[in-house]
């Protein structure tokens, strides 16, 4: 019998997933070792060594020296030459955006307040126009920019591109926003929920590395999770999972803006906090009750105590139901801390089903309020298809 030979296609193939499968290693962990990059792609030490060579020929890698356990390595990247991203991210109440290259290396970022019910239209001018002044700041082009990444604090139907439920974000109600903001930009928009984009940040750069199922938290005006799930994002099949606010906790509770009574951010969230102290504090914002708390003001401490205690019932059902190595939490209210964390650790032991032991480790995430924005980068990095010829969308 004749012995089976590969063909010419075959081989070729097989050598451009194996680039592919190095360069996804190092879009998703940033930077790896020649070594780390065969752990986390399967691939032999020599193929890894032979195709980071090629690929730092033709300019889609760099590598440079570094020390790992005592020894000198070489540390992969991809090439900051490549082009750059966008990272932006909507809050309620705040606007950030930030320029980075390929290797989610930030070159420029800006953040400004938004006005109450804020409008869609407004808003997307001025991130054409923050990222025009933005370029203009590192000398670059709007053609050097090879995708945005979108965080807004909503869910999104997939399918339409809008805001899944109307109300949630007043002023833009059936925006399809990605197609809104690439006619302002041309440029190719990718967008997604901030919860969502929060936890791929943590997952890649903060409290979430090394951990393959989290729920990451993002806890301010309003209350989302981000599901990673056997380290994938778990996004449900409309795009929706993880609205994590629209938990209903108390029946006939107090009206959520989503429309339904007894939600978790209703009872929890930044608006539900500042009501139960505006004859203390007055018209303060959710950052300076935090503030207040820090420095001992008794009410701001029982109100984010409060918040802990009811967020973590919630995260205790949800812990039955997915089994996380992490709980990972982010956004304006996490600045408080143990002040937050210790009333939501305490809740979640009194509810979850697993012994003390299995229980999954409750932390504060470690990349503040720049974390969907950063989020965001990572998410236009892993939308574009690089190559070992360039870069397409």
């Amino acid at each position: 019998m004749a012995t089976q030979r590969r063909t010419p296609g075959s081989q070729t193939s097989l050598r451009e997933a194996n680039r592919a499968r190095i360069v996804d290693a190092i879009k998703k962990h940033g930077g790896l070792t020649q070594v780390e990059l065969a752990g986390a792609t399967g691939l032999s030490p020599a193929t890894v060594s032979n195709i980071v060579k090629e690929l730092s020929s033709s300019g889609v890698l760099h590598t440079a020296q570094s020390i790992r356990s005592g020894r000198r390595a070489q540390h992969v990247t991809l090439a900051h030459a490549l082009g750059l991203v966008v990272g932006v991210h909507f809050s309620t109440r705040h606007l950030r955006v930030a320029l980075a290259d390929v290797a989610n290396t930030v070159v420029a970022e800006n953040h400004m307040p938004l006005a109450k019910d804020h409008r869609a239209d407004n808003e997307l001018d001025k991130v054409s126009l923050l990222l025009t002044d933005m370029l203009e700041s590192v000398d670059a082009s709007r053609d050097e920019v090879l995708a945005i990444g979108l965080a807004v604090p909503a869910p999104l139907d997939r399918a339409t591109g809008t805001i899944a439920r109307g109300g949630i974000m007043r002023g833009w109600d059936g925006v399809v926003i990605a197609d809104a903001l690439e006619r302002r930009v041309k440029r190719p928009v990718f967008i997604d929920n901030a919860a969502n984009l929060t936890a791929l940040a943590e997952s890649r750069l903060g409290a979430g590395r090394g951990k393959g199922t989290t729920i990451t938290l993002d806890v301010g005006d309003g209350i989302g999770a981000g599901l990673l799930l056997n380290g994938q994002l778990f996004r449900g099949k409309n795009g929706v999972a993880g609205e994590f606010g629209h938990t209903t906790i108390r029946e006939n509770g107090p009206l959520c803006r989503c429309g339904n009574r007894g939600c978790l951010e209703a009872i929890a969230g930044g608006p539900a906090i500042l009501d139960e102290l505006r004859d203390h504090l007055g018209s303060l914002k959710l950052g300076d009750v935090v503030l207040q708390a820090m420095a001992g003001d008794a009410r701001c401490i029982r109100a984010i105590a409060d918040a802990g205690k009811h967020i973590g019932i919630a995260t205790a059902n949800l812990c039955n139901l997915i089994d996380p190595e992490r709980v990972i939490v982010g956004g304006e209210l996490a600045r408080a801390g143990e002040l937050l964390l210790g009333p939501m650790r305490h809740a979640v032991e009194r509810s979850i089903i697993v012994n003390e032991d299995l229980m999954p480790d409750i932390v504060q995430g470690q990349l503040g309020v720049r974390a969907a924005t950063l989020g965001a980068v990572a998410h236009a990095v892993d939308s574009i298809s690089i190559t070992s010829v360039g870069v397409a969308v």
